[in-house]
């Protein structure tokens, strides 16, 4: 299909009243035997109605008048996720993760607010990227654009909510208490990001998004890089919300197209499920990172695990000791190296005190962050954990929600390493290999997973860049993922040193003395 001037779309036809007349501004440009070239406006409204008619993949105009905003250009494959959600009112964009999904959403919501299609974007996502990501991305995409992040108390939600900023970011389970705020919000775009979080109908959350649909009418793009992963079933709540009339209008009609029973408590895929929950979640589009030929091997990711009471308490309680040290004299290296790695076992979750006993802290934002990364990884995943105790949490946690993991510590004996190296390398379980960065960090490859977890930072450049190295090795057959799990300061510029290759005894003694000066 060709354009002209950015214009006008030329359709060829061998029908051209169909288009002529259904769509205004349209009209026969060519006639060649029995095929015709139809002139049609290349404008949003008309693009749609060539879609509606049958006509396969116009161009969205957003490809031919839109100035792509930001401080980076798109690349391919954004462009065309974008054209995709601008043409679809209610749509699925499943890309992998680490393909830029979260930029395509912004230019095509900034394109359609120039339009005056839309006028406020309500962003629903975990906890761990409102700032990490949307926001960030925000600032970095389409930073002409106002947007806040809903967080806080029910009181604070609504006042920031009401603010009228055109991008509000919102966690899932923020969604409930502001129910009502939202409703009357003017929001006209919901956007979920990791949207397998409403798989299930049945919940108090995918009812209150629900219940917002319905009342407001809104456009809806659900993004997830992993749909239906674990079930057929899985699909059922996300098509609900996306596209009720394409699928049963029960749960169980549906279960008995996609499941059969084999034991009273067992049931397994049909062979037709997978075609079948293919047709229920449209329209969709899917890059592969490996499909994106124009991406960078590696990918580095951010994700916020804010600290609990009890952790921001001790945290600030060693941040105010080491504010008198600082205005000491003098701080060794080993000194500031100790008490930065304190400040390290607080964030993650267990903290040695000085008699070697151990003080746990609740760590569930930063164990669902991980959980989420996890969720929306396409393959394997490393997740690297400095500390002993932590180890167990995290094994503990993804043991409880069925995620089948091993561990590779200094406990570990050498055979049993590789016997680990290999299950992990060539059997379907574990999926999961949680690992100790000291223990592990040289020598072994681990290509069958492609993405990486640091759950927490190593003060050691090189640790951090042989560890990463596991699973960039000669064998990787798919583009890489490295995503940062933070939660303080200390952690924020530890991964800062750690991506642009900053170490020396200097700049730990320098890095002891900002977080020191920044408890003032």
């Amino acid at each position: 299909m060709q354009s002209v001037d950015d214009k006008v779309l030329l359709v060829k036809t061998t029908e051209p009243r169909t288009i002529t007349d259904n769509i205004k501004k349209s009209a026969v440009y060519k006639r060649d035997g029995d095929t015709y070239e139809v002139a049609v406006k290349w404008g949003l409204k008309e693009t749609k109605a060539l879609i509606q008619l049958g006509v396969a993949n116009p161009p969205s105009p957003i490809k031919g008048r839109y100035k792509w905003t930001g401080k980076h250009k798109p690349f391919d494959h954004q462009k065309e996720t974008a054209s995709f959600l601008t043409l679809n009112d209610k749509a699925f964009c499943f890309n992998e993760q680490g393909t830029g999904k979260t930029a395509s959403v912004i230019w095509a919501a900034d394109y359609l607010m120039k339009l005056g299609e839309i006028k406020r974007v309500l962003v629903l996502c975990p906890l761990s990227i409102m700032k990490a990501a949307w926001q960030q991305d925000l600032f970095t995409f389409a930073m002409h654009r106002s947007c806040s992040v809903a967080h806080g108390t029910s009181k604070q939600r609504e006042k920031i909510i009401k603010a009228g900023n055109e991008f509000v970011i919102l966690n899932f389970d923020g969604l409930a208490v502001v129910e009502d705020v939202i409703i009357n919000g003017g929001f006209d775009l919901i956007v979920v990001d990791e949207a397998s979080a409403y798989k299930n109908a049945q919940t108090n959350r995918w009812k209150v998004l629900n219940r917002i649909i319905g009342a407001i009418k809104p456009r809806l793009w659900m993004l997830t890089g992993t749909p239906a992963a674990q079930s057929p079933l899985d699909a059922y709540g996300l098509a609900k919300l996306v596209n009720p009339d394409n699928c049963p209008k029960y749960y169980g009609l549906f279960r008995d197209q996609v499941m059969y029973k084999v034991t009273q408590f067992k049931w397994a895929a049909k062979p037709q499920a997978e075609s079948i929950v293919h047709r229920v979640l449209q329209p969709a589009i899917r890059f592969e990172k490996k499909d994106c030929l124009d991406l960078p091997d590696v990918t580095y990711m951010e994700r916020e695990a804010p600290l609990t009471k009890m952790q921001m308490s001790y945290y600030k309680m060693l941040k105010d000791e080491m504010l008198f040290e600082a205005a000491g004299e003098e701080v060794s290296a080993v000194n500031a190296a100790t008490k930065i790695n304190k400040l390290l076992q607080i964030s993650g979750g267990a903290v040695y005190s000085d008699t070697g006993e151990v003080i746990e802290f609740d760590v569930s934002n930063r164990l669902t962050a991980v959980l989420e990364v996890i969720e929306e990884s396409s393959h394997k995943v490393l997740v690297f954990v400095p500390f002993t105790h932590t180890i167990q949490l995290l094994r503990d946690r993804l043991e409880k929600e069925g995620i089948s993991c091993d561990v590779i510590n200094g406990k570990v004996p050498v055979n049993r390493r590789s016997e680990i190296v290999q299950e992990f390398q060539t059997r379907k379980d574990p999926h999961v290999l949680i690992i100790q960065p000291q223990a592990a960090s040289h020598g072994l490859t681990l290509t069958a997973a492609n993405t990486v977890i640091w759950y927490a930072p190593v003060t050691s450049v090189e640790t951090y860049l042989q560890a990463n190295a596991r699973i960039n090795r000669p064998g990787q057959k798919h583009n890489m993922t490295v995503v940062h799990i933070r939660g303080s300061d200390v952690e924020a510029k530890l991964y800062h040193m750690l991506q642009h290759n900053i170490t020396n005894h200097e700049k730990i003694i320098d890095l002891y003395r900002q977080i020191a000066t920044d408890a003032s």
